[in-house]
């Protein structure tokens, strides 16, 4: 392999290093959703600050996100959304690959011990299009202002405890970040235990985007 070669191989494996690691695909989810400051990312991850600065300067090494500030804070975001396309990708090739990722996802969105039905995105838009049913955005509220689906409800899951009674009744539909967002099956085994049949997105808000489906933002 000639030199120039491998330096090219070498560049390719630092923006694959920077994919290597749990934490900062926590991160990179995070980002995918919408703009984050620091501490954001520190409460959303419950990873400690120095932890949460160290993989932020790693994914800055490799390209794939970049810093502002805005006053004291500062704000960082994905580089671009092809960063989001290729880490829905590999979310994807792994649960279709690898039956250790299928086997620990599976047990990570059914951890209430509640069995969670699922709805394919065709279906949620037949729906949709009906009027048959509520659509709820589990959340934070600033990544729904960034983008949702259209005709979703924001209800961060923080709050749905206590805004159970304000749900309207029928069929209900719970979605979050991605595929391995656990907040829409916590969302749904919460509806469930107040007698709320409900159900979950199969996949989740990047997905959605990365299938160019409609997406809303609150200006």
């Amino acid at each position: 392999m000639s030199g120039q070669r491998a330096s090219a191989f070498d560049e390719l494996a630092v923006v694959g290093k920077a994919f290597a690691s749990a934490k900062r695909l926590q991160i990179i989810e995070l980002l995918a959703q919408s703009p984050h400051s620091v501490d954001q990312i520190v409460q959303l991850t419950g990873l400690g600050l120095s932890t949460v600065s160290a993989h932020l300067q790693i994914l800055r090494a490799a390209r794939l996100a970049t810093s502002s500030r805005a006053g004291t804070r500062v704000i960082y975001r994905l580089a671009g959304d092809d960063v989001a396309n290729l880490f829905a990708s590999l979310g994807a090739t792994a649960r279709t690959h690898s039956p250790d990722v299928s086997a620990a996802l599976g047990a990570y969105l059914g951890s209430g011990g509640d069995v969670v039905e699922e709805v394919g995105r065709e279906d949620l838009l037949d729906r949709l299009a009906s009027g048959q049913v509520t659509l709820l955005d589990v959340r934070p509220p600033e990544e729904y202002r960034a983008g949702h689906i259209p005709g979703a409800v924001s209800m961060p899951l923080e709050e749905l405890a206590d805004q159970i009674a304000a749900v309207p009744a029928g069929d209900l539909v719970a979605y979050c970040r991605g595929a391995y967002c656990v907040l829409a099956s916590d969302a749904v085994s919460l509806l469930h235990s107040a007698g709320r049949p409900a159900s979950r997105l199969q996949d989740g808000m990047l997905e959605w985007r990365m299938c160019g489906l409609p997406v809303e933002q609150v200006t």
